[in-house]
């Protein structure tokens, strides 16, 4: 029997992404433990603005696996950083959960006759992502926004206990935990309205490279539609040399007529179709430089 520990946050959302991975491998007849990894993100309660370096929620975890104390990484692909370790490999990307954002709102706050976001003049958003703080304000000058850290279930609290008078989030999280959201107004918000994280709604799947027997195992979870769509805005992501502080949301879908990804960067949307996830990265990143020159740091 092949055994596989696989190395997670604590988090109640990392531990679910977690187990659903462990079933999956189960299935196929391995022997599976969760590794509980520490991470910086969840000892340091700072906006991620003031935290230097890059991969947060995941160095820790890819460490573990590297020094050979766990197998298996299970990460939300979105806080991966676009600057690869060496000697670890993305095996597997599942199929993806739905990659949207959710707003969620209480009903003192709730305006939905408003302009482009159903909120009241000048009401309090919570969220830490620059991408998001920096939406929401291109969107509504006039909204309030303040820095929320914590996992899901914190935040959804400190919104239901009034600290914030809405939310942003990913709806995939809340899909997975199915968290209790009554007296809450929930909206799903379109894709070209706030642009999603590049990657979000995906799992990557990451072991060291030459782990031969993990990633034959770890092929039938891997979903080429996935791969697709998450390598193309990872792949803009890559060329702006961007982690979680990069204020860049990124989203493809597969169309009749290619791959279509749409992005939000510096206040602007940019649109391009092409056949491979290659090609339509370097469309769009190019609209980009041109709109700004001062984008030069393309990773290698």
């Amino acid at each position: 029997m092949v055994s596989v520990r696989i190395a997670t946050r604590g988090s109640r959302l990392a531990l679910w992404q977690a187990g659903w991975v462990k079933e999956q491998l189960e299935r196929q007849g391995a022997r599976v433990e969760l590794v509980v990894v520490e991470t910086q993100g969840d000892r340091v309660d700072l906006p991620f603005a003031q935290m230097q370096g890059q991969g947060f929620f995941t160095k820790a975890i890819q460490d573990a696996v590297l020094r050979g104390e766990a197998d298996l990484a299970v990460h939300s692909y979105k806080d991966l950083p676009s600057a690869r370790p060496e000697g670890l490999e993305v095996a597997a990307i599942p199929p993806r959960e739905d990659p949207l954002e959710v707003l969620l709102v209480r009903p003192e706050a709730l305006d939905e006759q408003a302009n482009k976001l159903p909120l009241r003049a000048g009401a309090l958003v919570g969220t830490s992502a620059v991408r998001r703080q920096a939406q929401i304000q291109g969107l509504r000058p006039d909204l309030s926004i303040r820095e929320l850290r914590g996992n899901v279930p914190t935040r959804v609290e400190k919104l239901k206990r009034g600290e914030y008078e809405a939310i942003l989030l990913a709806h995939a999280g809340l899909k997975r935990l199915g968290l209790d959201l009554s007296g809450l107004y929930a909206k799903v918000l379109p894709p070209t309205l706030v642009v999603p994280a590049p990657a979000q709604g995906a799992l990557a799947l990451e072991c060291r490279l030459d782990d031969l027997r993990l990633k034959a195992l770890l092929q039938s979870l891997d979903d080429p539609q996935a791969r697709r769509t998450v390598s193309a805005e990872r792949g803009l992501m890559q060329k702006l040399a961007g982690g979680c502080q990069l204020a860049l949301g990124a989203w493809a879908q597969e169309t009749q007529g290619g791959l279509a990804l749409t992005a939000w960067y510096g206040g602007q949307l940019y649109r391009a179709l092409s056949t491979t996830p290659e090609a339509v990265a370097e469309m769009v990143f190019r609209q980009i430089r041109t709109e700004n020159p001062e984008v030069v740091c393309e990773s290698p």
